[in-house]
């Protein structure tokens, strides 16, 4: 199967979050299955770093926006060998400093940057002759692809027999934009109703995938059922209630070549289930790195996230003092609102000694901290899937999450009447109930027998990729199916 996938992010040439992993890790593991696969993705300023260097295409894309043809350039790298990988290269449009926004928050243009990047890739298609059977979409950045394959682009021979994915990974964020951007799509205002593109006024980047891609899945079985209510649905849980038969559920991975503690070159020391003397080096070198005091048997908590209101910052922040009088250490890594920002800076200040702080996500450091550390604290809002709660299963790292999206899916909480369980969960979004998970998860760090025992059932689950690279094809077939191919 030919397949192309479309994304605004993909590591190691961009990342704003757990998109960009699965957007290189996914591919690989379908063309390892066999399937011819490509990927699509904006030339930002993030990959003039990668190495090697790109490769300039000597063919340009004339791309429609509005009344006029923009002219995009065409860059070529690759991931592995395996995987061929297009950049669109318009530096008016992508060489900022961030991917959707900075400081001051979204860029105000953002509406042209991503449907100019939706039309290039259907232009590209056709530059390069790539008639893919199947376009995989991801999220807003993506979701006019599904419209334009049924409208613009349906009766061209070489795109009018692709299907399309479209896949949910964050419902909260839609890419909404007033009705006066419609113009820029090259789409007539008879799609501007309810039924289509149109949501309270505005344009809707999201619903415009919902509603015509061929099939749809999202990130966690849980997180499936949650979108479908008004408590997680943003607006949209009654589209998406009239696509329910087309709505699937696909778990993300891990790509264990990556992330495993046992063959790791990022960490200290490598150790594994059943030789867990090292992740002790792995602690006692993190605690150096970020100059925490080595204080015996002290346990780390990190928190590897966005530092956002849905990541549950604001309960972080709440009950802040009520932690530290639990005597832990606590790492934060990841950037986001002003106000988190600054009361992480503060609280660096307040307790020298015991918080470690890195503004901004550092690959190689969240493998060391994901293997130095003891817990690691994800009470988000809401969480799709999650991506760290699996790479903290692997490295020992014990998740306390609520229990909600992906995190109930993937992490089982702790029984101490049966000593079984993967992690530490809490319901309600509350400061006091997170207090308590990590009051629980501490009577078990102190219990030396039992913490080995959970340490080395979280280490011993298996996310790999593979099992859910096998229901994106079955996906892919009920696409084509769809679209009258069998």
């Amino acid at each position: 199967m030919k397949i192309l996938f479309a994304t605004s992010e993909i590591s190691p040439f961009s990342r704003a979050g757990g998109l960009a992993d699965v957007s290189c890790e996914l591919p690989l593991s379908l063309a390892g299955m066999g399937h011819q696969v490509s990927i699509v993705t904006p030339k930002y300023r993030q990959a003039r770093n990668v190495k090697p260097p790109l490769k300039h295409l000597n063919t340009q894309l004339e791309v429609p926006i509005s009344w006029m043809k923009k002219t995009a350039q065409i860059f070529q790298s690759g991931i592995s060998n395996q995987v061929t990988v297009y950049l669109i290269g318009r530096d008016d449009l992508y060489d900022r400093e961030g991917l959707y926004g900075n400081e001051y928050g979204d860029y105000q243009d953002n509406a042209e940057r991503f449907i100019f990047f939706s039309r290039a890739v259907l232009e590209l298609c056709l530059a390069l002759d790539l008639s893919p059977d199947i376009i995989h979409c991801n999220d807003w950045q993506t979701g006019l692809i599904p419209v334009y394959l049924k409208t613009l682009y349906a009766q061209n021979p070489s795109l009018q027999p692709t299907a399309s994915l479209f896949t949910i990974h964050n419902l909260g964020y839609q890419g909404l934009f007033w009705h006066y951007d419609l113009h820029l799509t090259g789409l007539g205002w008879e799609l501007f109703t309810p039924k289509a593109l149109e949501f309270f006024g505005k344009l809707n980047l999201m619903k415009a995938g919902i509603v015509f891609a061929d099939i749809l899945n999202t990130v966690s079985p849980n997180y499936r059922k949650e979108i479908l209510t008004p408590a997680y649905g943003f607006g949209l849980e009654g589209v998406l209630k009239t696509r329910e038969p087309d709505l699937y559920a696909v778990l993300n991975g891990v790509d264990y070549q990556i992330w495993d503690p046992a063959k790791d070159p990022l960490i200290a020391a490598t150790y594994s289930p059943s030789n867990l003397e090292n992740k002790k080096t792995c602690k006692s070198h993190l605690q150096e790195l970020f100059h925490l005091k080595k204080k015996g048997e002290i346990p780390i908590a990190a928190i590897i996230s966005r530092l956002l209101d849905r990541k549950g910052l604001d309960l972080v922040s709440q009950i802040f003092p009520r932690l530290m009088e639990l005597e832990i250490e606590v790492i934060f890594m990841g950037q986001g609102m002003e106000q988190y920002q600054s009361w992480a800076m503060e609280m660096v200040d307040r307790y020298p000694g015991l918080i470690g702080l890195e503004m901004g996500y550092n690959g190689p450091l969240a493998h060391r901290i994901q293997a130095g550390a003891d817990f690691l604290l994800m009470p988000s809002r809401y969480e799709p899937c999650g991506l760290d709660q699996l790479y903290a299963l692997k490295y020992g790292t014990i998740p306390i999450v609520r229990a909600v999206g992906g995190l109930e899916d993937t992490v089982e909480d702790y029984n101490p009447q049966t000593d079984q369980g993967t992690g530490f969960k809490f319901k309600e979004y509350e400061g006091e109930k997170l207090v308590q998970a990590l009051q629980r998860a501490l009577s078990v760090y102190r219990d030396k027998t039992r913490w080995r025992r959970l340490l080395q059932r979280a280490m011993n689950q298996d996310f790999s990729w593979g099992k859910s690279a096998s229901q994106y094809q079955t996906l892919y077939q009920k696409a084509l199916e769809k679209k009258g191919r069998r």
